[in-house]
């Protein structure tokens, strides 16, 4: 009976120590350094710099789209394709939606907004250090480099796993809270996901997010 109490015990410390590494990870992991606007609860009105991205597009469903688009970003920044050194993982991976209009009605149903034959576009964000002409050019031609200008996001955080009915609902709400700012969103949501598969859910930072004009406030 000991044995098996030293045991659990030793099982609860290792445990421990694992959410204590994920914590640490998540928080040292490079961030883009975006400026907060407004700030209510788990809603933010942010601005962002100009940012350089890795790509690439496929199509597909969301969560497919984004499993098969991480191989190729991976294998780019780990130079497995490729010369020279590595760069260093940052946080979120971004993945939207391609080929959506412009304009969406903010009165729409909660949908999801590519399905099965959906084009997507999954990106990397490249650590400030790097300006698009320092970047090593990839090895495959699935991967692209993009520079994304400074633009302003409206945004909702939310834990848990980012399943479609997860992001369905946080878009929604973001849509309301938008609505009743007058904020127009300027094409498709971003989906922002900040963590490995293996974090566990109650840790796990998630994101929905709208470009809307500069002048929202």
């Amino acid at each position: 009976m000991k044995l098996i109490l030293i045991l659990l015990g030793i099982a609860a410390v290792l445990g421990i120590a694992g959410l204590l590494v994920f914590v640490y990870v998540i928080q040292n992991v490079e961030r883009p350094d975006y400026q907060v606007v407004v700030q209510d609860d788990d809603f933010e009105l942010r601005d962002y710099p100009p940012l350089v991205v890795a790509e690439v597009s496929g199509r597909g469903d969301r969560q497919q789209s984004l499993s098969s688009g991480f191989g190729p970003l991976a294998r780019y920044i780990f130079a497995k394709e490729r010369g020279g050194e590595r760069i260093a993982m940052t946080a979120p991976v971004q993945q939207r939606a391609v080929g959506v209009d412009e304009k969406i009605a903010m009165t729409a149903p909660v949908t999801q907004i590519s399905a099965a034959d959906g084009d997507w576009t999954v990106q990397f964000i490249m650590p400030s250090e790097y300006r698009l002409e320092d970047l090593p050019a990839p090895g495959n031609a699935e991967v692209r480099l993009e520079r994304i200008p400074a633009r302003r996001l409206a945004a909702v955080r939310f834990s848990g796993r980012a399943n479609d009915q997860a992001i369905a609902e946080q878009q929604q709400r973001l849509k309301d809270w938008m609505s009743a700012r007058d904020l127009e969103p300027r094409g498709a949501p971003i989906y922002a996901y900040y963590n490995d598969p293996f974090t566990p859910g109650p840790l796990r930072r998630n994101e929905v997010m709208f470009e809307v004009s500069r002048q929202a406030r």
